[in-house]
């Protein structure tokens, strides 16, 4: 009688299993991304990234309860959103099929875009990154979505092609180091960082720095070209379009290469090399902080307390590129400054998709466009959530920001390459 009872038992507990099984293999993950739904919203990136990792395909739903994500149930995934504290659900494929109605619906400015490839991630980043911390590095490094480092040599070996997505770190391209000469030439990260970039040039072969940042700038605009994906943020933007518009012309002046600049050299500028800028003037002044009249810092006069700016919404279904990338659970983002903290709407080329604005300043803060067979997103400010983050500030921490609308943006941009190509409808 025992071994009868321990028998049907052990038959009950199977069929059990059976049925959990059976009805696991028909249920979903949903991820809510608005601002009621989600505990944290940046570790829910690295939920979806992780998916794709995995094998699975992350249904990216677009303007759909902030953009949320969906994938296949599968118990690893949804025992790494209970130990990252990101919101889920377990639905049914009924339920999930009921949020595909109402996105597929003609008059709810949504869609589904299937991402189905983890991208392979490179940070362009120098080994010492004083005085900067990078906004880029600290949210990939939060939402724990793994990335690789590289630096001149890399790029100058060919080794971009390996990767997807690249971001360049707070960067000048014009070989002026940052233009902090005025301030900080007396520093011991400023002097190190000009003796370890001079040596870097002549490593490669270069008699400047800025021969050296030219030569990595157009590494870079190829792998755009071949279809890589480039963001950049803060100073990177406007250094590295000003270097790849003043190819062939000194923009230098003697405390950065030891000789003038070519007194030509705003009139010998060739905008049509550049992604995102026409008609800027360069700065000719080594005591001035500013490299050109892209970045408008200094013709803004927006007090911290009203700093905003505003995401346009995109149609999901026509334009599914801005969609995915202005995916946010507001509409209104903070304001951040940067050493170039936002673009002078005055000299954006007229193929730039501006995708975030402050109208009262006349300023672009995320903008978009194609390069070749590639894209590449800049994005003005420094750090989403310092306002005005100053040299030697420590990082910050985004365990305090989980739900950060600014640092999303970013995030964004990491997905992107792994979305199924659609095609256009406009």
């Amino acid at each position: 009688m025992v071994r009868r009872t321990a028998a049907y038992r052990f038959f009950i507990m199977t069929i059990l299993c059976l049925f959990a099984q059976i009805a696991s293999y028909g249920s979903k993950i949903f991820i809510p991304m608005d601002a009621e739904g989600q505990a944290n919203h940046l570790k829910a990136y690295g939920i979806a990234y992780a998916a794709m990792t995995n094998g699975l395909t992350v249904d990216w739903m677009l303007n759909f309860k902030g953009g949320s994500f969906c994938m296949d149930y599968a118990d690893n995934m949804e025992r790494m959103c209970k130990l990252r504290g990101v919101t889920y659900e377990v639905i049914s494929e009924a339920q999930y099929a009921g949020y595909v109605s109402k996105i597929a619906d003609p008059d709810f400015n949504g869609d589904i875009i299937k991402l189905e490839k983890a991208p392979k991630i490179a940070v362009y980043t120098p080994p010492n990154k004083e005085p900067w911390d990078d906004a880029v590095t600290l949210v990939l490094t939060y939402a724990e979505i793994p990335f690789e480092k590289v630096y001149d040599d890399e790029v100058l070996r060919d080794d971009l092609p390996k990767y997807d997505w690249l971001h360049l770190h707070h960067e000048d391209f014009t070989g002026q180091y940052g233009k902090f000469w005025s301030g900080f030439h007396n520093t011991d990260w400023y002097q190190h960082d000009q003796k370890t970039l001079e040596a870097m040039a002549a490593k490669h072969g270069f008699k400047k720095v800025s021969q050296l940042k030219l030569a990595v700038a157009k590494k870079i605009r190829d792998f755009v070209a071949g279809g890589g994906y480039m963001f950049a943020m803060c100073s990177a933007p406007d250094s590295y379009d000003i270097a790849l518009a003043a190819e062939g012309v000194d923009i230098c002046d003697v405390p950065f290469d030891g000789d003038p600049m070519d007194p030509q050299a705003q009139q010998k500028l060739d905008f049509t090399k550049c992604f995102a800028f026409k008609d800027f003037r360069i700065s000719t002044s080594p005591m001035e902080y500013a490299k050109s009249n892209i970045d408008n810092t200094y013709y803004r006069h927006m007090p911290m307390t009203t700093d905003y700016f505003s995401l346009f919404t995109f149609s999901a279904k026509f334009d599914p590129v801005p969609a995915m990338l202005c995916q946010d659970h507001t509409t209104t983002v903070k304001g951040f400054m940067g050493q170039t903290t936002a673009f002078r709407n005055d000299v954006l080329k007229s193929s730039v998709l501006v995708m975030g604005e402050c109208k009262p300043a006349n300023e672009a803060r995320y903008i978009h466009g194609e390069y070749g067979k590639g894209t590449w997103s800049y994005y003005g400010g420094h750090d989403p959530e310092d306002y005005q983050h100053m040299i030697g500030d420590p990082p910050t921490d985004l365990s305090l920001h989980p739900n950060s609308p600014g640092y999303r943006l970013i995030l964004n941009n990491v997905l992107f390459p792994a979305a199924k190509k659609k095609p256009r409808k406009t």
